[in-house]
C-alpha cells in the first residue's frame, strides 16, 4: 500500500515588522532601521553648519533641534558636555536632554598630528577666549576643548581655517582624523613617509558627502615608522611602512581593529600598496564599510564585526574585484618593533642632523596659555613645526644642536616633561565625568594624582609601564591594550557603600606582542584604593620578573594572588 502523501506544513509567519538582514546598502536594505541611521538619511549631517551659522549661532542654545544637538553637529567636531553635578550612577538612566549642559566640546582634528607654530598660538588663543583655557591633546592626536557657547562657533572656524585646520568630521559617523607618524619625514629611521598619502585621503574623503554617512565612525592611519608609532592594530583601516623584497618601500594594509566593549585585532590583507596607491585603497575600503557595513545595531556598525564575519581572503577580494578593479600585490609582514616606547619622548636626531625634542604633559592636559608658550619656545629655539602623538604627548621638530639643551629647560619649566618617569610618560585617560556623558568616574584628575603617588612610593622604578584609565566601558583610553587598564565603573566598597572605583584589566598590549590586557575574576579596586592596589601589583612584579620580561608577559603568567 502506498505511503500517504503528507500535507505541506504551513509556512511559517514572519512576526509583523521583523527586519531582514543588517541594513547593509548593498543588500538593498536602504530602509533605516534605528533612529540614527533615520536621522542621517533625514540630511546630511554636513549640511547642520549652515544651520549652526545662520540660525543657532544668533538664537542660542535653546533654538537648536534635537536631531541636530545630539545628531548632525558631530560631524562639525561638536558634542554637548555633561551636566556639571550629575554623578556616575545616573548616567545611564537619564535622558539625554537631562544630561546636556548648554556648552559643548569641540574637537579640532589635526591630520598626522602636523601643526605650525602659527596653527598651534590660533589653537592657545582659541582656547584662552572661548573655552575657558581648555585644551586636551586626544590620542588620537586631535586637540578638544571645552566650554564651548553655540554663539562662538562660527568665529572659531574662521580662525581655524584661517590657518588650515578644521573639525570637518572630527566627530559622527565619519572617516575621522587620520593618524599619521609626529616624526614623518624626518625620523633617521623611518621607512617611508606617508605625509602624502594623508594629504591625498584629506583631499578626497574628508567633507566628501559620497563617504559622510557610514554606518559609524572609521579611523584610520598611514605610518612608516618603524616602531608602528600610530596603534595600527585598532584601527578601521591602517597602513604601515614596510620593505618589499622587489617593490622597495610602502605599505602593509591592515584592516577591522577596534576596542571599545567587543575588542578586536586588526587582520592583514597580506597586500603591499605604493605610496602613491594609498588614496585609492583607503577609499575602497571605506566604501566597503559604507556598502556592506552593519547597520540595524549600533552595537555591531564597526568595519571590525564585517571583517570578523567575512575573513581578511574574502574582504581582500571584494576590496579587488569590486572597488579597485586590479588586483594588490603580495607582501611582507612589518618588523617586531625593538623600542619598548613608541611615543617619541626624549631628544632625537633627525635625518638632516638637527633634533626633535618629544615631551610629556600630564594625561594630556594642557591649558592655551601653555600651548602658547609651546609655541614661543618652538620659534625661540629655531623651530616652526610641532606634533601631537596617539599617546597624548607632543614633539617640537627641527631643534638645532646647540639650541637643545636650552628648549628642554624651558619645556621643564612649564612642567612638560622631556625625561619623564615611566609614570608620568606611561599613564593616559580620557575626558571622564568632568565633561561626557558617557562617563561613569574621574578620569583625568584621578590619574594625575596616581602619577604623584606613584612617583613619590616608588622613585626607583624605571620600567616601562602603561596606565590607562577609562571613564566607561568604551575604551576611549584604550584600556584593553594597556599594562595595566582600569575601566571606570561603580563598585562597592568595604562598608557596603557605592562608590567609583574600577574594573582592572592586566597585561593588555599592541606592537611586541599584540594583545588584550587579562581579567581577574572580581577584581575591582576603589578609587580612593587605587594608588595601593597599583604600587601592590608593581613590586610584585619587580619581585617575580625574570630577565629582560615585560609587565605584559609577567601579568599572563602571574598567579591571580599576585595580581589581586
Amino acid at each position: 500500500m502506498a505511503d500517504t502523501p503528507r500535507k505541506p506544513a504551513a509556512p511559517t509567519r514572519r512576526k509583523a515588522g521583523r527586519h531582514r538582514g543588517e541594513g547593509q546598502w548593498a543588500a538593498g536594505h536602504f530602509t533605516p532601521l534605528n533612529a540614527n541611521e533615520q536621522t542621517k538619511k533625514d540630511d546630511d549631517g554636513l549640511n547642520v553648519r549652515t544651520r549652526i551659522e545662520t540660525i543657532y549661532a544668533h538664537r542660542g542654545f535653546d533654538s537648536i533641534d534635537g536631531a541636530d544637538l545630539r545628531g548632525r553637529m558631530r560631524w562639525w567636531g561638536l558634542y554637548t558636555q555633561r551636566r556639571p553635578g550629575i554623578d556616575g550612577g545616573r548616567t545611564a538612566i537619564l535622558e539625554p536632554e537631562e544630561l546636556d549642559d548648554e556648552y559643548f566640546m569641540l574637537r579640532v582634528r589635526i591630520d598626522g598630528g602636523r601643526l605650525s607654530t602659527e596653527q598651534l598660538r590660533v589653537l592657545a588663543e582659541i582656547s584662552e577666549e572661548f573655552a575657558r583655557g581648555t585644551a586636551d591633546i586626544t590620542d588620537r592626536q586631535n586637540l578638544q576643548y571645552h566650554w564651548i557657547r553655540v554663539e562662538d562657533v562660527p568665529e572659531i572656524w574662521r580662525r581655524l581655517e584661517a590657518v588650515g585646520l578644521s573639525t570637518t568630521e572630527a566627530c559622527g559617523d565619519t572617516p575621522r582624523v587620520i593618524l599619521g607618524s609626529p616624526v614623518a619625514g624626518i625620523a633617521a629611521d623611518e621607512i617611508i613617509d606617508g605625509t602624502p598619502a594623508i594629504e591625498e585621503v584629506q583631499r578626497r574623503v574628508v567633507g566628501n558627502k559620497a563617504f559622510s554617512n557610514l554606518p559609524r565612525k572609521f579611523k584610520s592611519a598611514i605610518s612608516g615608522s618603524p616602531l608602528l608609532d600610530v596603534a595600527h592594530e585598532i584601527n578601521d583601516v591602517s597602513f604601515v611602512g614596510v620593505h618589499h623584497p622587489e617593490h622597495g618601500p610602502g605599505f602593509d594594509v591592515w584592516v577591522g581593529g577596534g576596542l571599545s566593549t567587543n575588542p578586536k585585532i586588526g587582520v592583514r590583507l597580506g597586500a603591499w600598496v605604493p605610496l602613491d596607491e594609498v588614496a585609492d585603497v583607503f577609499e575602497g575600503v571605506v566604501s566597503i564599510f559604507r556598502d556592506h557595513g552593519y547597520r540595524r545595531l549600533r552595537t555591531r556598525a564597526r568595519l571590525k564585526f564585517l571583517v570578523a564575519d567575512w575573513g581578511a581572503e574574502k574582504f581582500r577580494q571584494v576590496l579587488e574585484d569590486d572597488y579597485l578593479g586590479r588586483k594588490l600585490l603580495d607582501g611582507p609582514a612589518p618588523d617586531v618593533p625593538v623600542e619598548r616606547w613608541r611615543d617619541h619622548v626624549g631628544v632625537h636626531r633627525q635625518r638632516d642632523g638637527r633634533f626633535y625634542v618629544g615631551f610629556a604633559p600630564r594625561v594630556g592636559r594642557v591649558d592655551g596659555a601653555t600651548l602658547g608658550r609651546v609655541a614661543d619656545l618652538a620659534e625661540e629655539h629655531g623651530s616652526r613645526r610641532v606634533r601631537t602623538t596617539v599617546e597624548q604627548k607632543m614633539i617640537i621638530l627641527d631643534v638645532p644642536e646647540e639650541r637643545v639643551e636650552s628648549l628642554v629647560a624651558g619645556l621643564e619649566e612649564l612642567d612638560l616633561r622631556v625625561t619623564p618617569t615611566p609614570f608620568r610618560r606611561g599613564t593616559m585617560a580620557c575626558t571622564g565625568i568632568e565633561f561626557c556623558k558617557l562617563a561613569i568616574v574621574e578620569t583625568k584628575g584621578r590619574a594625575s594624582s596616581l602619577i604623584d603617588e606613584l612617583e613619590k612610593r616608588m622613585p626607583d622604578f624605571e620600567e616601562p609601564v602603561t596606565i590607562n584609565v577609562n571613564g566607561c566601558p568604551n575604551s576611549c583610553a584604550r584600556i584593553q591594550i594597556a599594562d595595566i587598564g582600569l575601566k571606570g565603573q561603580l563598585v562597592t566598597d568595604s562598608e557596603g557603600n557605592q562608590v567609583e572605583g574600577y574594573q582592572v584589566h592586566l597585561g593588555g598590549s599592541l606592537g611586541l606582542e599584540p594583545g588584550f590586557g587579562r581579567k581577574v575574576r572580581g577584581l575591582k579596586v576603589t578609587a580612593e584604593e587605587l594608588p595601593d592596589y597599583v604600587e601592590r601589583v608593581l613590586r610584585a612584579f619587580s619581585e617575580q620578573r625574570e630577565e629582560g620580561e615585560r609587565f605584559a608577559q609577567w601579568a599572563a603568567r602571574a598567579d591571580e594572588k599576585a595580581l589581586s
